[in-house]
């Protein structure tokens, strides 16, 4: 039976923040599963509260990524189709590398340590999945930050926020989650070397491990599938002069 609250010994906030907090364990647990509608009448009268804080915290889980406002129809827990994952990852592809690439060029020992520990952490990990969905957001979201550009880590905040909720709402088994969460050494190998290769590889490379097509809508599957004689030669041979 779902416990009630007391009205008169929460404030505001603490009655939204409460809400938030429940509806958030509760997607994320299953209980509501990607696509449910979350009726707000229903979830006001299970917390036995008014369905003011029961709007403000589906606000805020909107703005966290999981939950989706489909107009007229109400909130829905966040549900993303194939090609709509596939479109984020291919622009935070993009994004993504940039930010690594701009990590490199900033890294201090301080940063480094950062991602180091975060990277400690996931090889040690055996805890809920909710910590192993935390420790890969806050693990690239140090990289996003290290850039030094604040519009290039609110732009990846923004578009990935519903990524990692979807992805955080996949019930994958714990061996998964652990082979995934392994290979941010590769990742951090790249952005802690000068001479670490190329970003948009390691990205690729990281994301195909949870996707199966994650540059489906990028340059990089254009030019996979266009013949050999469609691509235009960037380089002549040795000693010609340009055109």
């Amino acid at each position: 039976m779902t416990a009630m609250i007391p009205i008169a010994d929460a404030t505001p906030s603490t009655l939204r923040s409460h809400v938030v907090r429940r509806l958030r364990s509760e997607i994320l647990s299953g209980k509501y599963r990607p696509g449910d509608r979350l009726n707000e009448s229903q979830i006001a009268r299970e917390f036995n509260i008014s369905r003011i804080p029961v709007r403000e915290a589906l606000s805020q889980l909107q703005e966290q990524g999981l939950v989706m406002n489909h107009e007229r129809r109400g909130m829905f827990v966040i549900k993303l189709g194939d090609d709509e994952v596939q479109q984020i990852n291919s622009l935070r592809m993009v994004l993504e590398a940039e930010a690594m690439l701009l990590a490199r060029a900033r890294m201090t020992p301080a940063i480094l340590a950062e991602l180091t520990a975060l990277v400690e952490q996931m090889d040690a990990w055996d805890g809920p999945l909710l910590d192993a969905a935390d420790l890969d957001r806050r693990f690239h979201a140090v990289i996003w930050r290290a850039s030094g550009n604040p519009y290039l880590e609110r732009a990846l905040d923004q578009l990935t926020t519903a990524l990692f909720a979807h992805k955080a709402l996949e019930h994958s088994s714990r061996e998964i989650r652990r082979w995934r969460l392994n290979h941010h050494r590769a990742l951090l190998d790249v952005v802690a070397s000068p001479d670490g290769g190329d970003p948009m590889m390691a990205l690729l490379t990281h994301l195909r491990m949870a996707y199966s097509e994650p540059e489906k809508f990028s340059s990089l599957a254009v030019r996979s599938a266009l013949p050999a004689a469609a691509i235009p030669a960037r380089a002549k041979a040795p000693g010609a002069m340009p055109a």
